[in-house]
């Protein structure tokens, strides 16, 4: 069954930061920054994004992981009639709904928690935590200690193998999707969690919405593990994020094309999963803060949207933000971000992903196909994906030259969805040029007109071009259309034109580069 998981492309937003909360819980007055999120909407459709993924959104006293009621959403956040109209929001908008799930560990202000401190060894609430012992007291002075997380005590370990527990734990997770059709749940450090667990999980979630998207926070360990018929639908791909920071860090595709194989070649470990992509996220430094050279990030979303899995972004990396985790302290990570303050004109990658986004969605090859290394060298890349009848090539250079390469690649006419290149055949063989620090999608179905129906389904109807039009460049000049023409090797479309500044010079250029945008500005413009 195809699940609309499948073909996401997600945007994770931390919430207590992105809507300017504070990080300690100063009062008990309900605070509706939540609706904050409801305003990016458009931009995140502008963006090709089908899903939202929330960090923690649970009642808590400090940043949302020491829980203290998993029914309430937090106060400093709103309350859970706006964020059922949020979920309202985004289902009308065809925007799916993740929120994280925490529970290897509470709070201490947890009701089950706070009952033990009442009632001590009659509480009926003393299974739920892990190693509690009546025989000495904790670090915070409590007639009993338990065990904490990494050292912390202000986060109490649940006991996942009591049944009483397990039993709330999944009426939580179904109180979720029957109040607010959430659509997925990323559970929270899922390595350290029982594999019992997750199979009740799947099962019972299932049940209640047969395409709910399951999700582990897993940073290490074989996947297969977890992500499987019986447990997980997914899990993060930790392994991938760290091969790109590696890759593009020592400039060396070998090492991305070594792990992509081992993950999903032929022969690959994790062949038929959709593995959860990303850059950077709340944990993680910033991708502009983790590569040498800031012009690889184009190329770093281009093979996030290219390779296999789901793609996404962490909010604000779209701009360009930098951040880091200083002293285990992730203020940096997580800003409040204001919409209306934000460069969207001058913002190439915004711009790139607003192109990766329209892309993803019209090619079926680069959500679903199968993946094989065509071609790889230290400095480009070359990799297939194939799906049924069509069949897409990604190449890519990460040198600041052009360079120019042959390739056995299936004889089809393809269609360069970025209007980067232009490439012939010659002898069986591609021989194309990919510009610096770039990447080119070459993209073919096994029917000679697939060029001229996808080239149409890519155009706006007013933005076709107007044979005798007068077009004025963005850089200033004027100038008239007097034709379309076609590559003789290729069939890409050229637009012929000619200047009005009195020399009648004629230009040819790739129809996809003559409507492109520069900087959200259109290359040409039609005048009126």
């Amino acid at each position: 069954m195809s699940c609309w998981y499948q073909n996401a492309v997600v945007y994770q937003i931390y919430p207590y930061s992105f809507c300017g909360a504070p990080r300690y819980k100063e009062e008990n007055t309900i605070l509706d920054r939540l609706s904050k999120v409801s305003l990016w909407i458009p931009h995140l459709k502008k963006m090709g994004v089908t899903a939202l993924y929330l960090n923690s959104i649970f009642e808590s006293m400090e940043y949302g992981y020491d829980i203290s009621d998993f029914k309430i959403v937090d106060k400093r956040l709103g309350d859970n009639k706006i964020f059922k109209n949020l979920c309202d929001e985004l289902h009308k908008n065809d925007m799916k709904i993740i929120i994280d799930a925490i529970f290897n560990y509470v709070g201490r202000d947890f009701w089950a928690f706070k009952d033990v401190q009442k009632n001590g060894v009659s509480s009926k609430y003393c299974g739920w935590f892990q190693n509690l012992n009546f025989g000495k007291k904790s670090p915070y002075g409590d007639e009993f200690c338990y065990e904490g997380i990494d050292g912390r005590f202000n986060l109490v370990k649940l006991n996942l193998r009591n049944p009483n527990l397990i039993n709330y734990l999944f009426e939580i997770m179904g109180f979720w999707i029957n109040e607010f059709d959430i659509d997925g749940i990323k559970f929270d450090s899922a390595e350290f969690m029982d594999f019992d667990f997750f199979k009740r999980a799947r099962k019972h979630c299932k049940k209640i919405k047969p395409d709910f998207w399951l999700v582990g926070d897993i940073s290490q360990g074989d996947y297969k593990r977890w992500v499987n018929s019986e447990m997980l639908d997914s899990a993060t791909n930790y392994e991938l994020c760290n091969a790109i920071y590696n890759t593009f860090n020592e400039e060396n595709f070998h090492i991305l094309n070594h792990l992509v194989n081992k993950q999903y070649g032929n022969l690959g470990l994790y062949k038929g999963m959709n593995l959860f992509n990303f850059a950077d996220n709340h944990v993680l430094n910033r991708i502009m803060s983790s590569i040498k050279n800031e012009n690889h990030v184009l190329n770093i979303y281009t093979i996030l949207y290219t390779i296999v899995g789901v793609p996404s972004i962490y909010y604000g990396s779209e701009f360009g933000l930098k951040g880091e985790k200083i002293n285990n302290f992730y203020e940096e990570l997580r800003p409040c971000l204001e919409l209306e303050e934000l460069d969207f004109k001058k913002n190439e990658i915004y711009n790139h992903l607003k192109k990766l986004g329209k892309i993803y969605k019209e090619y079926v090859s680069l959500r679903k196909g199968s993946y094989q290394t065509v071609l790889v060298e230290k400095n480009y890349w070359i990799y297939k994906k194939e799906y049924e009848n069509q069949v897409s090539y990604i190449f890519l250079n990460l040198t600041d030259v052009e360079v120019e390469i042959k390739a056995d690649i299936e004889k089809l006419n393809y269609y360069d969805v970025f209007g980067n290149s232009s490439s012939i055949f010659a002898n069986e063989k591609i021989e194309l040029k990919i510009p610096a620090l770039s990447s080119v999608i070459m993209v073919s179905e096994r029917d000679n007109d697939f060029i001229l129906k996808n080239k149409k389904s890519l155009i706006k109807e007013d933005d076709e071009i107007i044979i005798g039009g007068k077009y004025k460049h963005y850089k200033g000049g004027e100038y008239e259309v007097v034709g379309i023409a076609k590559h003789t090797e290729t069939l890409e479309e050229l637009v012929i034109y000619r200047s009005l500044d009195g020399t009648n010079n004629i230009w040819a250029r790739p129809k996809s580069i003559f409507m492109d945008y520069v900087e959200e500005i259109k290359r040409f413009d039609l005048l009126k």
